[in-house]
């Protein structure tokens, strides 16, 4: 780790740290606080993808949905308009419209292959984003003058990434520029995410390998064919099942690469100086323990 200790972290003139973890968790609103503290550059990893990386994309469909229109149809022929999505740190709509989920198409949903290939794109993009760190590293330094750094990841980081493997091509680049640090979910989080997310279903990555045995399950279990598929019901029969599996990916993650602090910890933070001393409690504690 670049920090071994706390005393290292709190001395360093140049803190960099990388927060990841379950949505919900308090990553982006930790995020901000330090921002707003005026001396930290907040990267955020989403923002990335659905611009940098996603953007072209997005319009695309955006494009594809406005020329069934003929009146709009007309006006994009002659270049008399414009369209592009309002993507922010806050609102990542767009992207999510456009990963998009399978399933029958007269209730939103994609065919599984096409939504498999936006899945493939949204995973290079989310490594790029995730590489991209070190260049906004030194951008935020010799463009803007931050010191100070947090990579705001999103939640799939985990499944884009080996904890085991020491070469692991991302791990290895965040863990050499940043401390990598693990915002563990309390007990039940988990239940919570499922609720809020049958109330508002929304897109998620999956490996593709798990992506398919969890759609050939739902349709054998369901005796349906793929065009017969509700996709906010596949959404969160996915969902239900990958969210457990993501707890010891991240505790491997900050075991062999970073520290932990927990939830709880994240929330009662009001602004860059109790975010420090929380981070140098975590480096004080055995490795991997929140």
């Amino acid at each position: 780790m670049i920090y071994d200790t706390p005393q290292a972290f709190q001395e360093a003139p140049a803190k960099r740290v990388a927060v990841f973890g379950m949505s919900g968790l308090g990553k982006t609103v930790l995020s901000n606080k330090l921002r707003v503290s005026g001396d930290w550059f907040h990267y955020s990893v989403d923002y990335r993808i659905g611009t940098a990386y996603m953007g072209e994309h997005i319009t695309d469909n955006l494009k594809a949905q406005a020329m069934t229109v003929p009146f709009l149809a007309d006006l994009f022929r002659s270049d008399s308009i414009y369209i592009g999505s309002n993507i922010t740190f806050g609102n990542l709509a767009p992207l999510s419209t456009y990963l998009g989920k399978p399933g029958d198409p007269m209730r939103g949903g994609l065919p599984f292959e096409e939504y498999k290939r936006r899945q493939a794109l949204h995973r290079r993009a989310e490594v790029n984003a995730l590489l991209d760190t070190v260049p906004f590293i030194h951008r935020a330094t010799s463009l803007y003058g931050y010191k100070n750094f947090i990579c705001d990841t999103g939640g799939s980081i985990c499944e884009v990434v080996d904890p085991a493997d020491p070469a692991d091509e991302v791990l290895r680049t965040l863990a050499d520029n940043t401390l990598m640090i693990w915002i563990e979910s309390p007990q039940g989080h988990d239940a919570e995410l499922i609720r809020r997310f049958k109330r508002d279903p929304k897109p998620i990555y999956y490996r593709p390998d798990m992506l398919d045995a969890l759609w050939q399950d739902y349709l054998d279990t369901h005796g349906i064919t793929e065009a017969q598929v509700d996709p906010d019901d596949f959404a969160i029969h996915a969902f239900s099942h990958v969210i457990h599996k993501r707890a010891p990916i991240y505790a491997a993650m900050a075991r062999n690469w970073g520290v932990s602090v927990t939830a709880a910890e994240v929330e009662a933070v009001r602004d860059a100086a109790d975010a420090k001393e929380m981070i140098a409690r975590a480096l004080a504690k055995p490795r991997g323990v929140a």
